[in-house]
């Protein structure tokens, strides 16, 4: 552009001067105006100026008579308000910049500079201009949203309904490199937050569904691309309005907080209801507590380069009255804003996690609502990038299904205390532990990261679960913490001489590092208790679907029907010792409970001689006590004790008493009727081993369920194949697998390996999962029960 200029050209503007003082001192008439040096210039500075390579290819316009200049602070670099440019009103003559009305106000209404003289700009040709340019403005920015359509992004049910990044940004008709703030709304149903939102950025346009009828219109969370502002903007079901799945919902809404980076929490009432400010507390609360580690986890995870969690978003607290004055009328010394802060702290809320909370508050004496204060208010705040930065639309779905795959699930409302809004039992684990009923601290679906439940408080015992666990108390002692089980045989016996020793000397205590280091009944007498000698014992908690604790010293029936067959093919090999300890022992496991058990029967009750290895044992049907064969040989009907009124054997003492009627209570017959079964099936049970088979052709069903350890489903309550879900029939049989205790058929439980933790120290059936399970899986799942217990 050319800088020569004919002198008819001075005098057409003689309030504005040069501004650049480059060459003339400022004291030449400006006779241009250039945009990109954010300047009026004479004739001599705009030619030396523009002679620099850098500044050549400048655009200028001369001036015309009447040119109304731009505001020098509003369109300079260091402006309160940047890219919003006002035309000036006044020109300051001490100060020389031109100022608009707003600047003059904020900068001459105090001090010395309120005497600085002002030359006047024509009014009217200023509002003119002003009015045309908003004007123009205005229709450029409506027409740029005159396609945009909002659309269901999460439903009521917590489920999003975009499939994944391409399809969230194709519904959002944005670019996939395109930087976006998120700006959402929240308040009380009815209080007109779609309405706000269509006002403040689509210019009336419903982009987001209104209506005049009670129901809500906004179910779920609905979401719309701005591209005036650059943010994704999110409507989001009224509070206060739902019936069903309130729980859930309202969860929802803290997810659609977290991805924002603005806030607007829209208010219709004359006077600030205690709603706002629980609902913001909480909201803060909740979000420090478990949305921000999320959050950063989701960010390393992503490898996302944008921090999603540095400050919670910023909150503008929109107040619309009618009757009543505005927050801070009656108390012109105060702001709104520390208004609103003294109330979070009289209601013990502290809005922590929001990086600012503004007020914007209208009084509306006759419709339409005033938005343009809200709009100037969210445009200022979305240009502050100090505190969160726009990101790409990738990074926001991301964030915001991160946050529904953790927090999910179905909540009972009738089982929830609504003294929060945002309870911790939204976010947190809903597994309670068996024993004791303490929650699970950790956050929802906790389980998919391989994190175990984990508890605030320490356990209680409880004799159904036997929720303790041991560590050696040696291994302790040297600084190390071993896990040992109570368990039927040494690792280092045979399958059989340990049962034998088991039926002798009881289950064995076996830690990897001192080896055995008890045996329950290694004395006669004086046996102390385990846990006075040599293991610590520490109260676990019982979580629901969890393995239990691997530790059960009560297999050993089990184990005798696995190898009685076994057993009985290599009876001939067997010294008459174990033989006769194993049928003793299993006489025991099926005998009612008024019988003297056979350790403890050492001579005859009647005659006193001494039993020997090789003699055989009688108990009498009636007293219980233990004979010999010779004082025991008569038999008649016992159907006091549940016999029936077949002849069974009973003692010479009691045969002779036969006519008196033995004292039984109601108690004593309960004991005894679940241990009669059992019994009867034993009586086909001789003094060998041969005759144990026996016991396995004919009634191997009740031995078994006899025998069966306490992790063990029973076979009642099996139905079909844990694995591939067959139904089971008199053709398909069940097997348990020895480390989970489920019920499979043969395909799913073929293999064998050994499980020391249950017990079983030598090859076993196991099921295809716990056979990958790696060695030592279930000793460490036991470990880490305990040490979260602590």
């Amino acid at each position: 552009m050319s800088a020569q200029t004919c002198p008819a050209d001075k005098g057409l503007n003689p309030g504005l001067m040069c501004q650049e003082s480059y060459a003339c001192s400022g004291a030449d008439e400006a006779v241009f105006e250039c945009d990109e040096c954010c300047s009026l210039q004479c004739l001599r500075c705009e030619e030396e100026l523009h002679r620099q390579e850098r500044l050549r290819n400048h655009e200028r316009i001369r001036l015309k008579p009447g040119h109304v200049p731009y505001c020098d602070p509003c369109k300079g670099p260091n402006g309160h308000s940047p890219g919003v440019r006002q035309r000036a009103a006044v020109r300051c003559q001490t100060c020389k910049i031109n100022l608009c009305l707003e600047c003059q106000k904020r900068t001459h209404s105090g001090g010395n500079k309120r005497r600085h003289p002002v030359t006047v700009y024509h009014v009217a040709k200023v509002q003119g201009l002003l009015e045309e340019e908003e004007l123009d403005e205005e229709t450029r920015r409506k027409k740029m949203t005159e396609k945009v359509v909002s659309f269901l992004l999460v439903d009521e049910n917590e489920e999003i309904q975009v499939t994944n990044e391409e399809d969230f940004i194709r519904k959002l008709d944005c670019k996939p490199d395109q930087h976006l703030k998120v700006v959402s709304i929240f308040g009380n149903t009815g209080d007109g937050k779609s309405h706000t939102l269509n006002h403040t950025f689509f210019y009336g346009r419903e982009v987001f569904k209104t209506s005049p009828a009670q129901e809500s219109c906004t179910v779920g969370v609905w979401a719309a691309y701005d591209p005036v502002h650059k943010v994704a903007v999110i409507d989001t079901e009224g509070l206060l309005g739902a019936t069903v799945n309130l729980s859930q919902r309202t969860r929802l809404l803290l997810k659609v907080l977290a991805i924002s980076d603005l806030v607007i929490y829209r208010t219709h009432a004359d006077r600030l209801h205690n709603d706002l400010f629980k609902f913001l507390g909480d909201a803060s609360e909740a979000y420090l507590k478990h949305f921000t580690k999320e959050l950063k986890a989701t960010t390393a995870r992503c490898g996302l380069d944008v921090p999603l969690s540095t400050l919670g978003p910023a909150v503008i607290i929109f107040h619309e009255t009618v009757h009543t004055q505005l927050l801070g009328s009656d108390h012109p010394s105060e702001v709104p804003e520390k208004l609103i802060q003294d109330r979070f702290r009289k209601l013990g809320r502290f809005p922590e996690a929001f990086s600012s909370i503004h007020y914007k508050g209208t009084r509306t004496y006759n419709p339409p609502t005033d938005f343009s204060g809200l709009r100037r208010a969210l445009e200022q705040q979305l240009e502050n990038n100090t505190t969160r930065s726009p990101r790409h639309p990738g990074v926001i779905f991301k964030a915001l299904k991160a946050l529904s795959d953790r927090f999910s699930g179905e909540i009972p409302d009738d089982q929830m205390a609504h003294s929060s809004f945002f309870p911790d039992e939204y976010f947190t684990c809903s597994s309670l532990c068996l024993s004791c009923g303490a929650g699970c601290k950790n956050s929802m679906n906790h389980g998919k990261e391989g994190v175990p439940h984990e508890a605030k408080s320490r356990c209680r015992y409880s004799h159904q679960y036997d929720n303790r666990v041991y560590t050696c108390k040696a291994c302790y002692e040297r600084g190390k913490e071993v896990s040992v089980v109570p368990k039927t045989s040494a690792s280092t016996d045979s399958p059989w001489m340990g049962l034998a020793k088991y039926a002798w000397s009881g289950y064995v205590i076996e830690c990897p590092n001192c080896g055995v280091v008890y045996r329950s009944r290694q004395y006669w007498f004086g046996n102390q208790d385990p846990v006075d000698t040599v293991v610590r014992t520490e109260i676990v908690h019982v979580w629901p679907g969890t393995d239990g604790f691997l530790k059960d010293n009560n297999n050993a029936a089990q184990r005798l029907l696995d190898g009685m067959n076994f057993m009985a093919q290599s009876v001939s090999e067997l010294s008459l010792g174990p033989t006769k300890a194993v049928t003793s022992w299993l006489t025991d496991q099926i005998a009612p409970a008024y019988w003297r058990p056979n350790s403890q029967i050492l001579s005859c009750n009647k005659c006193a001689t001494s039993f020997k290895d090789n003699d055989t044992k009688h108990h009498c049907r009636a007293c219980g006590e233990g004979f010999c064969d010779s004082c025991s040989s008569k038999t008649r009907p016992v159907p006091e004790r549940g016999w029936g009124p077949a002849p069974v054997r009973v003692c010479d003492n009691c045969y002779e008493a036969r006519n008196v009627q033995l004292d039984v209570t109601e108690a004593q017959a309960d004991d005894e009727g679940g241990t009669l079964i059992a019994r009867k099936v034993g009586e086909a049970v001789q003094s060998t081993l041969g005759a144990v088979v026996t016991a396995i052709d004919i009634p191997l069903g009740l031995v078994k369920d006899a025998a069966r350890p306490a992790y063990w489903v029973p076979d009642h309550e099996i139905l079909h194949c844990h694995s591939c879900r067959k139904e089971f029939s008199i053709k398909l049989s069940k097997h348990h697998c020895r480390a989970c205790g489920q019920g499979f058929c043969d395909e799913c439980s073929h293999d064998r390996r050994a499980v020391p933790s249950r017990g079983w120290d030598h090859p076993v059936r196991v099921c295809f999962n716990c056979n990958k399970k790696p060695a030592g899986t279930f000793i460490s799942l036991m470990t880490g029960k305990r040490l979260l217990c602590r």
